[in-house]
């Protein structure tokens, strides 16, 4: 297994990322992890049934990166192997108008899992202070009262969003929704080296944007909302995880580690019937025997 508490922020933790490296593999090469991957793909599915059937909890997981940082991936290789009844994925754009009408936290209730339910937020409600944080412009169309101008914008302000955050993910936990946040943490210059490749690749054009080149140009920006980020909301109840993302067989493996692990903690078991239902089961296997 890979080792979690090496990736785990822990609470309390102030994050320095460039103590943290996107390079790192660990005891793993590419085969092993590969083959490690692909054992936790049946792994996960036969948990996915039981955690389906039991019906006691949801798993909400998120994901947060810099562009090209393997997040589509990720999600891809990680949850092949799972029933797409029990699984959502959610990539949450710019924010409608209707949206915002409501506070920022509106539009991810709506998204929610259900229990039994996996949900995965392909970015999330961490986008109003990642994005938002390094274009603090945006929040003027947020409408917020006694927020006039950039200038109200002040670091009062990220605290009292960080703590609604923390709110948001407190009460979901405590009406049975497990929270895994992951960060795919990846170098500078293996993003430029995917971007080129996206520009070079007839096959992977459609996956760029130039507007990637013009937030590239913020980086370190971006590198300190980060580090805010996770420093003020990696909680016991809804931990992040840095993930080395330079190696993306690396990436999977771990984040499918990791969830497994989780999910194993529960020691969930598929429900017994009652008397009264293994009663009726038996009528009804009586009944189709008849025939």
């Amino acid at each position: 297994m890979v080792d979690i508490e090496k990736l785990l922020v822990k609470p309390g933790q102030k994050v320095n990322l460039k103590k943290f490296d996107p390079k790192y593999t660990g005891k793993y090469d590419e085969e092993k992890a590969k083959d490690k991957l692909e054992k936790n793909r049946e792994k996960l599915a036969e948990i996915q049934e039981t955690f389906y059937a039991a019906n006691t909890h949801s798993l909400l997981i998120v994901m947060q990166a810099m562009d090209a940082a393997g997040k589509d991936g990720a999600i891809k290789h990680v949850m092949s192997g799972v029933n797409p009844q029990g699984c959502t994925v959610y990539s949450f754009k710019s924010p409608t108008s209707q949206e915002l009408e409501h506070d920022f936290l509106w539009r991810h209730y709506q998204c929610l899992p259900e229990r039994g339910q996996i949900g995965i937020f392909n970015r999330s409600h961490y986008e109003n202070v990642l994005v938002t944080k390094v274009h603090p412009e945006f929040i003027m169309s947020e409408n917020i009262p006694g927020i006039d101008s950039v200038d109200d914008v002040t670091p009062e302000f990220w605290a009292d969003r960080y703590e609604q955050i923390n709110s948001f993910e407190k009460t979901i936990f405590k009406n049975g929704t497990l929270i895994l946040k992951f960060f795919l943490h990846v170098s500078k210059e293996e993003q430029k080296n995917r971007f080129l490749d996206r520009i070079k690749e007839v096959d992977k054009n459609w996956k760029f944007s130039s507007g990637d080149i013009k937030e590239r140009k913020y980086w370190d920006q971006y590198q300190s909302a980060f580090e805010d980020a996770l420093s003020e909301t990696s909680k016991e109840y809804a931990p992040w995880y840095v993930i080395p993302a330079d190696n993306k067989w690396f990436t999977r493996f771990a984040i499918s580690d990791i969830i497994i692990d989780k999910l194993k903690s529960l020691n969930l078991t598929i429900p017994d019937l009652s008397p009264e239902e293994a009663q009726s089961l038996e009528k009804a296997m009586q009944s189709l025997l008849d025939e």
